[in-house]
């Protein structure tokens, strides 16, 4: 009787054990999923700001360019007007950050190999981070190809190495003797149903391993928990924005990949970014011949823009261009403004979020009018209507605010040149 006692008693404490065990686990598991809604709201909110102040970068920043397009090289206010373009483009800079973290960033997926994309970077990121400290990178074999926006990796990949550069500095400020060592790897894996049980949002699968690991100063458990929040930062002020890691964890986010952290104080950090692969071939590079932009033509273009003040802002471009321009303030007005007018659209040009008729139902309706019409979308955000995630749609022009007078004035040449050649065949 006393051994099944003691049995007993050892199967209560077994019991016990996972129970704690569990009951730890899930408490992991609880304060991720509210770091992960946290992380969200914010995201909705930073969005919401972006469009706003897009719509009002668009205005700033094209009014400046066009005056200094007027204006003469030695005309007075010159300076001023480029200190005020600066300015807007730095905003606007700041603007795209917080698009890319509540993954609102407009981007075209290729299917590449990231292993390129990394060594084509190796010189600039050596020129970057100084003769001071050394820079080893281990690049996997046999790595899957993954489908991204090119200029997304590199914006990960440039972001974790000035953060990584800065810790070490410290670090070496700080201990004479610290070494000073940057490692960046690539790898495969594969993750299982028991890997994805204990990370939320992560799911099976294979997946391209991109590692960035430092001897810096490293992190505690407070910093970790706020790194991937918009204007969060660790240095002093006026040495960061606080921006780079949450757009790093919004890109990944937004292309179905995760990011994790391990760091402790005075142990330097880990990031581990995993990026599902694909099984998509790689499509041949075109060979293609550089001419100079025409951004000129005679067409006739349809504008549909709620904001007046944008609106007056593309129209001015547009007709300084030498296109015919028709404007409205929503896809109603447009429609009645096509029928009394009676003439043929060769363009539509329609920012994607209005009252009343978004711009695809807009589109449609036009299309029904004039089969041959092209479409060029716009807006300050992503929309759901057009885009898988922020990826374009195949055959959808698309141009993002705020834009510049070359850049609308190309993509409208490109959207219709483009648009004759598929009406050709």
């Amino acid at each position: 009787m006393p051994g099944n006692k003691t049995d007993i008693e050892k199967a209560k404490e077994e019991l016990v054990c996972e129970l704690q065990a569990l009951r730890q686990q899930n408490a992991v598991l609880e304060e991720q999923l509210r770091q992960a809604q946290r992380i969200e709201a914010i995201g909705n909110l930073s969005s919401g700001i972006a469009h706003d102040f897009n719509n009002l970068l668009t205005v700033i920043n094209g009014h400046a360019e066009f005056a200094l397009m007027k204006m003469e090289k030695n005309h007075p206010l010159q300076k001023e007007v480029k200190s005020i373009l600066g300015a807007g483009k730095r905003a606007e800079n700041l603007i795209k950050q917080l698009l890319a973290f509540s993954r609102k960033q407009v981007y075209e997926a290729k299917v590449i190999d990231v292993n390129r994309v990394i060594t084509g970077l190796d010189k600039m990121m050596r020129r970057l981070i100084g003769e001071d400290i050394q820079m080893e990178m281990h690049i996997g074999s046999d790595i899957p190809m993954i489908k991204a926006d090119p200029t997304q990796i590199e914006q990960i990949l440039m972001n974790l190495i000035v953060n990584a550069r800065d810790a070490v500095k410290e670090r070496a400020e700080s201990t004479a003797e610290a070494e000073k060592r940057i490692i960046i790897e690539t790898g495969r894996v594969y993750l299982d149903e028991s890997y994805t049980a204990g990370h939320p949002g992560a799911q099976e699968g294979l997946f391209v391993l991109l590692i960035v690991s430092d001897t810096g100063m490293g992190m505690d458990a407070e910093a970790k928990e706020k790194i991937f929040e918009p204007f969060f930062t660790t240095k002093e002020k006026g040495k960061g924005t606080g921006l780079g890691m949450s757009t790093v964890y919004g890109i990944v986010k937004q292309n179905n990949g995760n990011i994790y952290v391990y760091s402790e104080p005075g142990q330097g950090t880990t990031i581990k970014v995993y990026w599902p692969s694909t099984a998509e071939v790689k499509a041949p590079e075109a060979a293609g011949i550089i001419k100079e932009d025409i951004l000129t033509g005679k067409e006739t273009i349809l504008l549909v823009e709620d904001d007046e003040q944008v609106r007056k802002f593309s129209a001015a471009i547009l007709k300084e261009l030498g296109y015919e321009v028709l404007q409205a303030g929503n896809g109603k007005k447009a429609l009645e403004l096509i029928k009394e007018k009676q003439v043929q659209v060769d363009l539509l040009l329609t920012d994607m979020i209005m009252p009343q008729m978004n711009g695809r139902e807009l589109a449609g309706k036009l299309k029904e009018m004039f089969p041959a019409a092209g479409i060029l979308y716009t807006s300050g955000y992503t929309d759901t209507h057009f885009m898988h995630g922020g990826a374009l749609e195949e055959g959808i022009h698309f141009i993002q605010k705020p834009y510049s007078f070359q850049g609308l004035g190309r993509k409208v040449r490109t959207a219709l040149d483009e648009n004759k050649k598929s009406a050709a065949h």
